[in-house]
């Protein structure tokens, strides 16, 4: 098995490393035969590449470069001209950061096979090239659409684990096409946003000066821009509909709780709906607290910056030698895993206290939204710890990297909500296959419960409990489901393939696509075109839309109700 799966990351690394390769970017006076289209805002003429079926306009900036004194700031709106813009190329993508760490692991055939998934461009051929000059949007609509045709947009955030990732590799065109075919248009618009230690640097510094997450005010000031624009592309910026993965839809429930729930701009609001898969509200200490300015201080000192002036060291450097000392704490493919290096945590202003907390006291902007999971949300982070043989070592494990301000007592507690038999864990159903060390089974549901799967039931409960005319709907995958080959089940980030890349012959894709589509236009996912299985609102009676790969049903939302009812009952002690 070791040595099949060794195979397999052979051929699958080229992946990790694509966010560093460059590319080439052909140039409006270098096109010859390729179709253009254009589009013209106050900034300058965009020209774009026109395909049988999709306009495309790639890398479109919409801030000025967040570079020197502008390093871990806040954004600064675009102040230069355009003039006539090539958006023809592969946008670049901001610096990335660490995604695999191999020091010290014991399955590091297994880790590079995870690493390689998780940084999976989703089927692009190109690999874009990597700069702090990376504040850019990519705008894709039907061909043929004009400014005032008033289409729905579907704002994409890509995912990544705070860490990495890049508008680059989320081709829409199948999804557009699919809205075509059902008489559904909408235009795609997806952001670049600064991740890792450029757009999530935590600690006292960054506090000081009023800098923390300034990559959730990039997606922000990217959802400004759409207000602006998207007209001239034939969009309407009242029916914006934002979406995300992973860190992607985190950021999509950190969009709702900002300053506060306050969404609006030019007093209108940004976004009317929201979709979250994989990812809601993630509890989380301070930008200053004590895991917080470890990051900080860690990067610093590998930096050589740890005089009075810290942070002014830290931008001036560099960036290809701030890089290194920004990767030199642990990546999500590490044994410290889903405890993240970088993430939003609150500032006292972009946000004012954890996005629970938030949540909880109703500041947040009420729109219709769905939220879902993967069956599996696990198994891709639990392939990098060891021996997990017993509820002490799995203990020891969540306090040391997870549950800073939980005791053991508490830790303990949850830990026995979770059976030891490999035959209860993740992937499910699978009998006692997939038992990689003592543990990893029960490991890995713990892992998917705390960040995705759970955590997510905790999210619909409090917005029913808090705002109970809010909409939601939510869901659960189990499309990759194999109790023989299923190494990884269903697993985190498996669906970006599905809705991206995959042909609409394949059930969940078609499926898929039809109920997102239908929200994106109506904000039901049951209004438009033709559902198999009418999916019912979360809080009437608890129930999900369980995809499954030849067809859907629904499922009550109670596995695990053990676990569920300890976090949600001490949520505030599980902060990360």
């Amino acid at each position: 098995m070791k040595a099949a799966i060794l195979s397999i990351a052979a051929g699958l690394l080229p992946l990790i490393a694509a966010v560093h390769t460059s590319v080439h970017t052909f140039s409006v006076e270098a096109r010859e035969e390729a179709a253009i289209a254009s589009v013209t805002i106050p900034s300058g003429t965009i020209i774009g590449t026109a395909g049988e079926t999709v306009e495309t306009f790639n890398g479109i900036p919409y801030a000025d470069a967040p570079i020197g004194d502008l390093r871990f700031r806040p954004p600064v709106k675009l102040s230069r001209d355009l003039g006539t813009f090539d958006a023809t190329g592969t946008p670049r993508s901001c610096p990335q950061g660490p995604i695999l760490t191999l020091k010290g692991l014991s399955n590091v055939a297994d880790a590079l096979v995870a690493g390689a998934i998780v940084n999976d461009t989703s089927g692009e051929s190109e690999a874009p090239t990597s700069g702090e000059d990376c504040l850019t949007i990519n705008v894709q609509r039907p061909k043929g659409v004009r400014a005032g045709a008033g289409l729905p947009v579907l704002f994409w955030i890509f995912g990544g684990g705070f860490l990495a990732g890049s508008t680059a590799g989320y081709n829409a065109t199948q999804l557009i096409e699919t809205g075509l075919l059902h008489d559904q248009p909408f235009i795609f618009v997806a952001v670049n946003y600064r991740v890792a230690a450029w757009g999530f640097m935590p600690g006292k510094e960054i506090l000081a000066e009023g800098s923390g997450n300034a990559g959730l005010l990039d997606q922000r000031m990217g959802l400004e821009w759409v207000a602006d624009n998207i007209e001239a592309f034939g969009g309407d910026p009242g029916k914006v509909t934002i979406w995300g993965e992973s860190a992607g839809a985190i950021s999509v429930f950190d969009q709702l709780v900002l300053f506060d729930g306050d969404a609006s701009y030019n007093g209108n609001s940004l976004f009317r709906g929201a979709i979250m898969n994989s990812g809601s509200a993630t509890p989380t200490d301070p930008l200053d607290s004590d895991k917080a300015q470890a990051i900080y201080d860690t990067v610093a000192v590998a930096a050589n910056c740890t005089g009075t002036d810290s942070l002014s060291c830290l931008r001036n450097l560099d960036n290809d030698v701030f890089t290194v000392a920004a990767n030199s704490v642990p990546g999500i493919i590490s044994y410290s895993s889903l405890a993240l290096s970088y993430l939003p945590r609150p500032d006292g202003r972009v946000l004012t206290d954890s996005p629970d907390a938030l949540q909880r006291a109703g500041k947040f902007h009420q729109v219709p939204m769905i939220i879902g999971t993967q069956e599996d949300e696990g198994t891709l982070f639990s392939l990098t710890q060891r021996n997990m043989s017993t509820t002490e070592k799995i203990v020891e494990y969540l306090s040391a990297y997870y549950f800073h301000n939980a005791d053991t007592e508490q830790v303990t507690e949850f830990v026995n909500t979770y059976s030891s038999d490999p035959r209860d864990g993740s992937p499910y159903r699978t009998g006692y296959l997939f038992e990689g060390y003592p543990g990893k089974k029960r490991i890995a549901a713990i892992l998917g419960d705390i960040v995705f799967n759970l955590v997510r039931r905790i999210s619909l409960q409090t917005f029913a409990s808090v705002a109970p005319t809010v909409l939601t709907w939510s869901y659960f995958s189990s499309y990759k489901y194999n109790p023989l080959l299923g190494l990884f089940g269903t697993y985190h980030g498996s669906d970006i393939g599905v809705l991206f890349k995959d042909s609409n012959d394949k059930y969940p894709t078609i499926s898929g696509r039809t109920y997102y589509l239908n929200f994106v236009h109506n904000l039901d996912p049951n209004i438009g075109t033709e559902v198999d299985v009418f999916w019912p609102q979360w809080k009437q009676d608890k129930k999900l839309l369980q995809f499954k790969a030849n067809s859907n049903g629904l499922l009550d939302d109670t596995y695990r109700n053990a676990s569920y009812t300890f976090l949600i009952d001490n949520i505030e002690d599980l902060r990360f």
